[in-house]
């Protein structure tokens, strides 16, 4: 049974699931009846983030044009540009086994394609949610539900996966950014 959790809550990963190697981090979301002239295109990505919180190179910025991450740690299942349907409209593999010791920290983000160009933030955006599952028997461990806190965001940082004493832990992020993608690179140093 997958825990809940809320915005700013942490829990251990690892640590509860001894033995856990591989998980899907799902990312989902439906576009409120919405009238704008423009589809919704929503887009997932992965930062892998060293000890300072900073990405060391485009490489390991995974997303729809750049699938793969180093050692294929962390694998982008391409992008929906609908996000019509039920359950998780793009998906994010990790192999926890094979993260560079560097690497400490993974920050798991929504953007809107052209949010500016075509009027659109996450104020028309429901049911967002993160969730991480047991790529072995395909259990849902953590859910996070975003909730309707955002209104004029064009990116979030939906939450982290980060390494503290050896073991991942989960962090429930909920941080919108305005100034969509271009503001979350720069935020990561690239």
């Amino acid at each position: 049974m997958a825990i809940n959790l809320s915005k700013g809550q942490k829990i251990d990963l690892t640590k509860t699931n001894p033995g856990l190697k591989k998980v899907i981090v799902g990312l989902g979301w439906d576009v409120n009846k919405y009238d704008g002239g423009h589809d919704f295109d929503l887009d997932a990505s992965a930062f892998l983030l060293n000890s300072s919180g900073k990405a060391g190179s485009e490489k390991d910025f995974i997303y729809y044009n750049n699938k793969v991450g180093v050692n294929n740690c962390v694998v982008h299942s391409g992008d929906n540009l609908t996000g019509e349907g039920d359950g998780d409209d793009e998906q994010i593999n990790i192999d926890l086994s094979l993260i560079p010791t560097e690497l400490e920290r993974m920050a798991f983000t929504i953007t809107i394609h052209e949010a500016e160009t075509r009027k659109q933030n996450f104020g028309q955006v429901s049911n967002a949610f993160v969730r991480i599952i047991n790529e072995e028997n395909k259990e849902e461990l953590i859910r996070y539900d975003l909730g309707e806190d955002f209104s004029i965001e064009t990116a979030i940082v939906v939450a982290e996966l980060y390494r503290h004493n050896g073991e991942w832990k989960f962090s429930a992020v909920g941080s919108g950014y305005q100034g969509g993608l271009a503001a979350l690179v720069n935020s990561y140093g690239l």
